[in-house]
């Protein structure tokens, strides 16, 4: 039923649903590239997948089409909203819509029990807040999510993916690798979207890994590389002066920066701390 509903450009024209920019929004149209996302997801048949920002629904059916047992979509644009009632309706019971800011929402209150993943073609400007959300629910509970397969912004992308002594390793870096082994699946160049946005997009998928409960509490990963790399070029017996007794505890050359220490050394002192 679902590939019998009418081509998504004439979803867009039925119901008035050009892009915003002040929402984010930049649409891909090309069902081969939604279905190479949604294969990135993995097996989603006994998992319920939460979508943010389905727009006019084409990841959406390429999701639905990929055989989720239960798809959340999560959408802020009231005309996507009305845009998405003739797939629900061919999706048999399958698709769920919330009208609801992503950033004000609790997604494992409304995804409820059993197996969750996040499947989503994240708007650019509220990527990193929502992914930095998500990995502090994984550090509670690492089986909030089984697999985050997201789209951000190719130099965001580079900043999850980064490693140690590299331009784009930071704070991202390090909270996302502590929590999740990061991989990126592959870049889509700006003429795959409806307006065609300034950057190259990549997708990045991410499996929480099973870290023990002597973690320390996120807020403290937070917090120290915060420090860190608010004064990046500095040498970390400067940057973070306030925890030097620790740093000698744990025989830390003081001299690097912050962009030459691993994820370890940053987890370590701050379990400490």
């Amino acid at each position: 039923m679902i590939d019998n509903l009418p081509p998504l450009k004439e979803i867009v024209e039925e119901f008035g649903l050009r892009p915003k920019k002040s929402l984010g929004q930049n649409f891909l149209f090309d069902q081969n590239i939604t279905d190479k996302i949604a294969r990135c997801a993995g097996d989603i048949s006994d998992c319920t997948v939460i979508e943010i920002g389905a727009g006019p629904g084409g990841l959406t059916r390429s999701l639905l089409r990929a055989g989720a047992k239960r798809l959340i979509a999560i959408e802020y644009d009231e005309r996507a909203i009305l845009a998405l009632q003739s797939l629900k309706d061919a999706s048999q019971g399958r698709l769920e819509i919330i009208n609801a800011d992503a950033l004000n929402i609790n997604l494992l209150e409304i995804a409820g029990s059993g197996n969750k993943k996040i499947v989503a073609n994240l708007p650019y400007n509220v990527g990193t807040v929502l992914l930095t959300n998500w990995l502090k629910q994984i550090r509670e509970n690492k089986e909030s999510y089984i697999s985050m397969t997201l789209m951000f912004q190719k130099e965001v992308a580079q900043r999850i993916i980064a490693k140690p002594s590299t331009k784009h390793y930071g704070r991202l870096a390090i909270i996302s690798n502590w929590l999740c082994n990061c991989n990126r699946m592959f870049d889509l160049p700006p003429s795959a979207f409806v307006p065609p946005p300034k950057v190259t997009s990549s997708i990045i998928n991410l499996i929480p890994k099973n870290i023990d409960d002597n973690n320390p509490p996120f807020e403290n990963v937070e917090k120290i590389t915060k420090a860190a790399f608010n004064q990046r070029r500095k040498m970390i017996k400067s940057s973070l002066k306030d925890y030097s007794d620790i740093m000698e505890m744990l025989n830390i050359d003081t001299s690097k920066r912050a962009e030459n220490i691993d994820i370890e050394t940053y987890i370590a002192i701050a379990s400490k701390s």
